[in-house]
Parts: structure tokens; C-alpha cells; sequence
């Protein structure tokens, strides 16, 4: 199995705070690979500091064997990352169509932006149906599901997924992640950062549990889901 994205010891400060120290993981072609920890282990200042939206202090980070530490996140779009940002961050005066016609702001091959349209209204129908809809006028998990499909529409070979099942309903939640295992097996690759560890842990290949800016183990999602001491100490169980 090749290595799609590398992360070697990275270390990533806001001002003179530490939010990431030493962090080294890997993602492999065609895995689902989650993180997971409680708020304010520094899940999301990775999953940014991937997509360029933060530079690594030390360390380096690199994707399909090209380094894409410090490169702007434009250009790590345009290398085939695309990230759905926690909190949704959806254009709520726009329509469903034009929030997806953004995702694809960087393609000029029409047919293949015209397929993934379909791809993602046939992977989330709810978006069909409100297709013209503004954007703001959904529902939270309707705009979940948009802020999933408009990084689909980046046509990423790594997507990276910040919290996608945050705030939902039980019910959503199931959906959001039954639509992740699809999008893995339609040949995306997927990072996920998500607190509801055992969910992530149910879908992923394999899992990082962090705590306080590090990475405190590694290894089979389904591995780290059976470990007592491991729930316990990382994931809320009890």
C-alpha cells in the first residue's frame, strides 16, 4: 500500500503557545484513517496545518513525495487536498448549486465537474431536492452535508474531514458516516478528525489517539476501539 501524505514530527505554535509538538502520522492510499482525542488535543491545528491554512514550526509534511509544508493553500488544493472545515463555513446567502460550483473553483475540466455534481447529489439526494435553496436556510446537517460535497467537488484524492458529525442528530450521524465509508469506496482517501471517537473508530482503517498536542498512540482502529484502557484514559468510555 503507498503512502499518499506523510507527517514527520511537526510542531505548530500559536504565538508562544504550543497547540502541536512532535506530531508524526501517515496516511496510505485508499485508507480511512481517524484522529481522535478530546477538545483542544490539536486535531484541527493538524488537519490546518495539512491543508496550509497554518505553518509547521519544525518538521515536514509531504504529499505523494513532493514536501507541501508552507506552500499556500491554494496550491495544496490545486496537489489534491481539499478539507470540509469544522463549524461548516458555508456561503449562507448562496445557493446549494453555487456552494458547490465554488468547491470546484480551481478546475477548468467541465464534463468532470458536471460528474462530480451528480457524484455528490447522488451521494447526499437532501441536495437535489434543494438544489436552488439557500444555503443558510438548511438545516445543520443538510449544511453539513454541503460543506462535505463542496471539498468532493475539488475532485481531492485526500479529503480531510474536521468534526463532520458535530452538532447532529443520532440519526444524521449514521448517514454522515455510512456516506464516508461510500466515499472511500467510490477511491477517495480520507483523514478525519472527529470527538465522537467510537463512530470514527468504527469506519477507519486506523486511528491516532491525541491528547495535549501529541500523538499518545497509534495503531488498528478496530484494535484501539476493544482496549479498555484505551477508552477510558482517551474516549470518554466508561
Amino acid at each position: 500500500m503507498s503512502t499518499m501524505l506523510e507527517v514527520k514530527n511537526i510542531e505548530v505554535a500559536y504565538g508562544k503557545i504550543v497547540a502541536v509538538k512532535d506530531v508524526s502520522l501517515t496516511v496510505n492510499q485508499g485508507e480511512i484513517v481517524t484522529l481522535v482525542g478530546s477538545n483542544g488535543a490539536g486535531k484541527s491545528t493538524t488537519l490546518r496545518t495539512i491543508s496550509g491554512l497554518l505553518k509547521p514550526r519544525k518538521g515536514e509534511i509531504t504529499f505523494k513525495g513532493e514536501r507541501i509544508d508552507g506552500k499556500p493553500g491554494h496550491s495544496i488544493v490545486s496537489a489534491g487536498i481539499c478539507q470540509s472545515p469544522e463549524g461548516r463555513r458555508i456561503f449562507p446567502r448562496m445557493s446549494v448549486r453555487e456552494n458547490l460550483e465554488l468547491g470546484a473553483f480551481l478546475r477548468n475540466d467541465k464534463a468532470g465537474v458536471a460528474a462530480d455534481m451528480e457524484r455528490v447529489l447522488d451521494l447526499f439526494p437532501r441536495l437535489r431536492e434543494r438544489i436552488e435553496q439557500r444555503a443558510g436556510t438548511m438545516s445543520g446537517g443538510e449544511q453539513q452535508m454541503l460543506a462535505v460535497s463542496r471539498a468532493l467537488m475539488g475532485s481531492p484524492s485526500l479529503l480531510l474531514l474536521d468534526e463532520p458529525s458535530m452538532g447532529l442528530a443520532p440519526v444524521l450521524v449514521e448517514m454522515i458516516f455510512d456516506t464516508i465509508v461510500k466515499i472511500r469506496q467510490q477511491g477517495t482517501t480520507i483523514l478525519l478528525i472527529e470527538q465522537n471517537a467510537m463512530a470514527a473508530l468504527e469506519v477507519a482503517d486506523r486511528a491516532y489517539v491525541m491528547e495535549s498536542g501529541e500523538v499518545k498512540m497509534s495503531g488498528k482502529a478496530s484494535d484501539l476501539k476493544k482496549d479498555e484502557a484505551i477508552t477510558k484514559a482517551y474516549l470518554g468510555g466508561h
